[in-house]
């Protein structure tokens, strides 16, 4: 089993809660730390270069997003979905996803449109940049905004909860070469679709857009499995 001790850091400034919380969120959804891989405070202070408190923060604020989980007498690890776990989460996300591109109203507006398409113009220059940080946040920004649009913000409340939730399992692919690509396209061609009025195609479109990510998971976890 990984653990936190493996991997290289920048050192951090001591003062900056906020950091250390962000760095060890990115190294747990870009797959820097493993699934089930635990989380000990001692190499996480050496990592970051920071204090206990922060670093107990740090986990504590993890906890609460869902990524990490922390027991009595085991410590903190990363959190581990189940094969079972992970569809069903995405089953509910897909159905909140489909009903909130449904309600969006075609064609949508030009400052929807002139909004998307710049944070589709900043997401493409945090991928050719390598930024992982900046591709995760521009793409996330990216839905948020597209699903504000159905109008109905307890709905898109939820769907930011499963996006969060599901963190550990799609972020990852932000990473690989042939998942950007593929998201890329596909927000290319949901911009498209607003302009038009086929609201079914743009709703299975949006859930089509996460399959990717969601097969992805499941074949590492299938992997880990064999190879224990």
């Amino acid at each position: 089993m990984a653990d936190t001790s493996s991997a290289e850091m920048p050192t951090l400034r001591r003062d900056d809660p906020d950091d250390v919380v962000g760095r060890l969120e990115e190294d747990i959804i870009f797959g820097r730390f493993a699934p089930a891989a635990r989380l000990t405070e001692d190499a996480l202070m050496s990592r970051y270069g920071t204090s206990r408190h922060f670093v107990r923060q740090a986990l504590v604020e993890m906890e609460r997003r869902g990524i990490v989980r922390r027991e009595k007498n085991v410590g903190a690890t990363v959190r581990f979905y189940s094969a079972e776990e992970v569809r069903q989460i995405y089953e509910v996300r897909e159905m909140l996803t489909r009903q909130a591109a449904l309600m969006i109203p075609l064609p949508a507006p030009q400052s929807l449109i002139e909004e998307l398409s710049e944070l589709q113009r900043q997401y493409c220059a945090r991928a050719d940049a390598h930024d992982l940080r900046g591709i995760h946040e521009t793409n996330d920004a990216f839905h948020v905004a597209l699903f504000a649009a159905c109008g109905n913000p307890y709905l898109v409340r939820s769907l930011q909860d499963y996006m969060n939730l599901t963190l550990p399992m799609r972020a990852k692919n932000l990473a690989d070469r042939e998942g950007l690509a593929q998201s890329r396209r596909q927000h290319e061609l949901m911009i498209e679709l607003l302009k038009g009025r086929d609201s079914w195609a743009l709703a299975q479109l949006c859930v089509d857009h996460m399959q990717f990510s969601k097969s992805d998971y499941l074949a590492r976890i299938a992997g880990d499995e064999a190879r224990r």
